[in-house]
């Protein structure tokens, strides 16, 4: 099947033509800055490629070059737009409505839209991305697929706060967990990996990149996730804070003046490891700084890595024991470095790691353990548009991909 995968940002479009039968990409390209300046736009088809530097007013006008570009004689992959069989959309957000993904009908991005206050920055961008696409290709099947429907097997106990409990059932308070597209994939691939069949293994599932986040998953089920109501909590990342004390936001209010925009601006684009490195959001340049012997680099670098531990031990708790520790995402599949310092001296929690194995892989997959490691680690690299494509197309053919449904 010919799977056209859109994921529509508030002023991005990104996109991925598959052909699920092959796992060929047989184009890609992106959409940036839209309706601001500096705006371009760019495209690969096999060994073809081209840049424009044009200004994108909108984001009808990205997806109509998405569509002259996938048909260009030169540069494109189609001959037609008849050849495009589904189009698979990521949506951020599905609260507790969406637990699988979803044909995309009026009613369904009606429910998008109730959803909306929930993630006010994401799902109105895929809204808009799914109108324009049907727009472009009304006579294909369009299909929804979201980032919190993986975890909505984490059970009651796990995914409530401990907030007055009329509170969080009247407003939809509660953990909804994010990056599930990546960890379903994973999970699968780890699973083929291993030989084994995805319900006898206990995983965690560590997505490391700008955004991150750690995951237990029981026999192919999310049973507990770091990230929560909104996209903060848990890990340090990039730019966000992760897990902090409520009582700061109270006092950085209350006693330094900061308004509630600002503190939410600080938390989410100037904390994390560049509010601590002063240097940069990205691993690589943090860990360039440490080898350059920048002591704040270094602090951030050791803060990320007590964070990530932290969680790693209390997940095998939450699991009961785990035979399989993953690390994917940008930085968990090019970062030897925090790999090894994230599994340093736990051979008590049943991690022992081949350093050979884990120098040797960058962006690639593989195991990274030692052979007499009672748990397995391993190194799987990622691949979102993939999961969307074949979960579009297990939506359209009526089958069911995985084990996993709630």
């Amino acid at each position: 099947m010919i799977v056209l995968v859109i994921n529509a940002g508030s002023s991005s479009l990104k996109y991925q033509l598959c052909d699920t039968a092959t796992a060929q990409v047989l184009a890609k390209g992106s959409a940036a800055r839209i309706a601001e300046s500096g705006a371009s736009f760019s495209h690969v088809a096999g060994e073809r490629a081209f840049t424009l530097l044009d200004p994108i007013p909108s984001h009808r006008d990205a997806m109509a070059l998405m569509i002259e570009a996938l048909l260009d004689p030169e540069h494109g992959a189609l001959t037609g737009v008849e050849q495009v069989d589904a189009v698979g959309h990521r949506a951020v957000h599905g609260a507790d409505v969406f637990v699988e993904p979803a044909h995309i009908t009026p009613e369904v991005i009606d429910k998008l839209e109730a959803c909306v206050p929930l993630a006010p920055l994401h799902n109105p961008a895929n809204i808009l991305g799914i109108r324009e696409a049907q727009r472009v290709l009304p006579g294909v099947p369009h299909v929804a697929v979201f980032d919190t429907a993986f975890h909505a097997t984490i059970p009651r106990h796990a995914y409530l706060y401990a907030l007055p409990l009329e509170l969080s059932a009247s407003n939809r308070i509660r953990k909804y967990g994010y990056h599930g597209t990546s960890c379903r994939y994973v999970v699968e691939r780890a699973a083929e990996m291993l030989g084994k069949p995805v319900e006898s293994l206990k995983m965690i599932v560590c997505h490391l990149g700008n955004g991150a986040s750690i995951t237990a998953v029981d026999g192919g089920r999310s049973v507990e996730t770091s990230l929560g109501f909104g996209t903060m909590s848990g890990l340090m990342m990039g730019t966000r804070a992760g897990d902090l004390d409520p009582a700061i936001i109270f006092h950085l209010h209350r006693e330094l003046g900061m308004s509630l925009e600002s503190i939410e601006s600080m938390l989410y684009h100037e904390s994390g490891l560049l509010g601590v490195s002063g240097r940069s959001r990205d691993m690589g340049a943090i860990l360039q700084g440490v080898e350059a012997g920048d002591e704040r680099c270094q602090l951030a670098l050791e803060m990320f890595v007590h964070r990530l531990r932290s969680y790693i031990g209390a997940y095998i708790a939450v699991l009961g024991g785990a035979d399989t520790l993953v690390f994917t995402a940008g930085i968990g599949e090019n970062s030897e470095t925090v790999r090894r310092l994230a599994c340093a001296n736990l051979e008590a929690l049943g991690i022992r790691l081949d350093e050979g194995a884990n120098a040797a892989i960058h962006g690639t997959g593989g195991r990274i353990s030692a052979e007499d490691s009672p748990m397995t680690v391993l190194v799987v690299p990622t691949d979102e548009e993939r999961s969307i494509a074949l979960q579009t197309e297990a939506v359209v053919q009526g089958t069911t991909m995985l084990t996993i449904a709630p």
